[in-house]
């Protein structure tokens, strides 16, 4: 049976086309992909992200046990802050990108995960919880609404006294919104086009108030329902990676770009491994790519040289909406990954030649 969220009779009322997801039953798109995509780059667009994890740490221990897992430096964080992260296996690979809440200094944390590793993560969590923190995992009792867009910030301040408008890229407030007591607003997404994620207690009708709320306040300006389609391509377009696709268990944050959240100034999961690396360099690394011949790269397609030598896999690939154009990412032996550098992309045993270029894409 597949999970449900607070939102999915609502997705089906409105006719959009459902899917497995994570084990989630969710929404892929409503009105079609492009369309959708449009409307979140133009103006603004709802999705329902509730099926992603949510875990509360609390406590004297909650940093130490926190820094420990994750890669970067949570003890940069102060109350209403927000730090991209992930946790590293023992090998030195991702066992999942996260972000990380600072609700109280030093004392109490939340962190949000991907849907289809919430078990897979709390087990981690558990694990390495030597020193007891307090652990809740409180997914099944959250709600998650992304409200995306250039007029996304605008829709959700009209319905709030908490300053939505200045609020700072990967901060929070938490108030009523919609008459909905102790809602977390934050200034995250995976799109990149500006908005909005809101979390609340899944309790009552809490999860129609504010969906009806919203639609209420946006209707003037064409606030639009998004389904997990147009999510990809967003996310895709600004080479934001995708848990599953472009990282995972085997691969290494400093292969996937991810350097910047990896921080050797405390000790964490695979440390030394992954200094080791950094100071050898990575045989392979996550280039964005763009296709110059006719053909989509999508996920498992060899990447080769101008010779046929496969030196490489694409992880992501979609014809971009936005950009009216192939585009993907993938791995590729270091040698290769100079901007301009040519790739070759097998498609139906033809070789379509691509090149490499910088993300976001443009």
């Amino acid at each position: 049976m597949m999970k449900t969220t607070p939102f999915t009779s609502r997705h089906i009322e409105l006719g959009a086309k459902m899917a497995d997801f994570a084990g989630f039953h969710m929404p892929i798109s409503y009105t079609g992909i492009q369309e959708e995509h449009a409307a979140v780059r133009n103006n603004a667009g709802v999705f329902d992200v509730s099926h992603m994890g949510e875990f509360i740490i609390k406590g004297p221990n909650a940093l130490d046990l926190i820094q420990r897992i994750t890669s970067n430096d949570a003890s940069k964080l102060t109350k209403g802050k927000i730090q991209y992260s992930c946790f590293t296996n023992e090998q030195g690979g991702i066992i999942d990108d996260l972000l990380v809440y600072c609700l109280e200094d030093n004392e109490a944390y939340m962190l949000v995960v991907n849907a289809g590793n919430i078990d897979k993560d709390w087990k981690w969590v558990e694990k390495n919880n030597t020193q007891q923190a307090e652990l809740h995992n409180i997914s099944d009792k959250t709600g998650l609404l992304a409200v995306q867009g250039p007029n996304a910030t605008k829709i959700v301040q009209s319905l709030t006294e908490m300053d939505i408008l200045n609020l700072k890229y990967y901060t929070f407030l938490k108030g009523t919104f919609a008459g909905v007591e102790n809602v977390l607003i934050s200034a995250t997404g995976y799109t990149g086009a500006g908005g909005v994620e809101i979390y609340f207690e899944d309790t009552g009708n809490h999860a129609e108030t504010i969906w009806n709320a919203l639609f209420e306040a946006g209707n003037r300006s064409g606030l639009k329902p998004i389904g997990l389609g147009a999510r990809d391509t967003l996310r895709l377009e600004m080479g934001f990676c995708l848990y599953g696709n472009d990282i995972d268990d085997t691969t290494s944050p400093l292969e996937a770009g991810l350097g910047w959240i990896t921080k050797f100034t405390k000790n964490f999961t695979a440390r030394d491994i992954l200094e080791q690396q950094k100071a050898a360099g990575v045989s392979r690394k996550l280039v964005g790519f763009e296709m110059i011949g006719r053909g989509i790269a999508r996920q498992g397609y060899d990447i080769t040289d101008a010779q046929g030598a496969v030196i490489g896999k694409v992880t992501s690939g979609t014809q971009s909406p936005s950009l009216s154009k192939a585009i993907g990412m993938g791995y590729v032996s270091t040698a290769h990954t100079a901007q301009g550098n040519p790739l070759f992309i097998q498609i139906r045993n033809q070789a379509i030649e691509a090149k490499v270029v910088k993300v976001p894409f443009e």
